[in-house]
């Protein structure tokens, strides 16, 4: 996070893990199917994307961050170069997309999927100091992919919630858990799911400047 960050750091909390990627899912699959029968090409909140192409995006994220987990000797200045691309001009960059003739039930099946992917793999890597791979950086791999992909699908179910007219708030713990791994210096004094949205530039914070830009902490230290 450049803009807006702070120099309160929050206490170290317990990592999050492969359970936690599945928790996550379960929740945001919970909101969604309630609006299976909806109109998903509907603007995603604020975003400029629909509620469909968001829900794509996430998908797309949860498999990327899986796929830097496989190789054994990764490379050490990108990520693994599978073909992304938008389906129109301004959407997301994707490789992984939902046959759209599936409808919403079939979209959601690829979220579900390639969350378990994820889950998987995060389950099984071996700590590594030495993948020094995009996004992750040099320390714990495993345990970002994982928080990535937790807060990957708790700001953006929320998005698509907007679109979708549906309620949506995740549980403390793990927004915090996420905060604390992936923001280290946010406020810790405050409410975890509306920091996590104001870190991500998706809110107002009490007594905190905007965020207009942003990024992961992808070290430990």
């Amino acid at each position: 996070m450049t803009d807006g960050s702070v120099s309160v750091v929050r206490e170290s909390s317990p990592p999050v893990t492969a359970a936690d990627v599945q928790h996550a899912v379960a929740l945001a699959l919970s909101a969604l199917r309630a609006a299976a029968d909806a109109d998903w090409h509907v603007p995603a909140g604020t975003l400029d994307w629909d509620c469909w192409e968001v829900a794509e995006h996430m998908s797309d994220d949860l498999f990327a961050y899986a796929a830097q987990l496989g190789p054994r000797h990764p490379a050490l200045a990108s990520p693994v170069p599978f073909r992304c691309e938008p389906r129109r001009p301004g959407g997301p960059a994707v490789a992984i997309s939902a046959d759209r003739d599936a409808g919403p039930v079939g979209l959601l099946q690829v979220f579900e999927a390639t969350g378990a992917v994820l889950a998987a793999m995060v389950a099984v890597a071996a700590p590594d100091p030495l993948a020094d791979q995009q996004p992750f950086g040099v320390d714990d791999p495993d345990c970002f992919a994982a928080a990535v992909g937790v807060a990957e699908v708790l700001v953006h179910t929320r998005d698509v919630c907007l679109g979708l007219g549906l309620a949506w708030e995740p549980p403390a713990a793990l927004c915090r858990r996420v905060l604390s791994r992936l923001f280290p210096l946010a406020p810790a004094d405050t409410d975890p799911w509306l920091t996590l949205l104001w870190a991500t530039g998706r809110g107002e914070l009490p007594g905190q400047p905007a965020v207009t830009s942003w990024r992961w902490h992808t070290g430990t230290g």
